[in-house]
């Protein structure tokens, strides 16, 4: 028995599919560059919009686009307003006066709640 063998084709190591009649989709190939003035390859789809950064496969740097002139592609500034924070949104409907004035209120009160009827010093800085 030791002397017969197995005979097969080798899993995983080739396809029984072929290529024939397979339609690729377009593709169109952009090129970036880095900073150190490295260009790389990558294919996008004809109709993919192409990012203006892309990390370089090989050194992991940040590559710029390159356009068809051969120069990098400027990139579009985008003003973003910036978010409103609880505190802007509160100032709008406060002076910081008011505010101090409710905080003191508060304060009393939570010190009444415990007990304590004389405020603590505190050493705020004045401006």
């Amino acid at each position: 028995m030791a002397d017969r063998s197995l005979r097969g084709m080798r899993l995983g190591s080739q396809s029984l599919q072929s290529e024939v009649g397979v339609e690729f989709s377009p593709r169109k190939k952009t090129v970036y560059r880095t900073d150190e003035g490295i260009d790389f390859e990558v294919t996008f789809a004809a109709d993919a919009e192409v990012p203006e950064t892309w990390d370089s496969p090989r050194t992991g740097q940040e590559g710029r686009l390159v356009g068809e002139d051969g120069g990098l592609v400027k990139t579009a500034v985008v003003e973003t307003k910036a978010p409103r924070t609880h505190w802007d949104m509160l100032l709008e409907r406060r002076t910081r006066a008011e505010l101090e004035e409710l905080l003191q209120e508060r304060l009393e009160l939570l010190r009444a709640r415990r007990g304590q009827s004389k405020p603590r010093k505190t050493t705020a800085k004045t401006a």
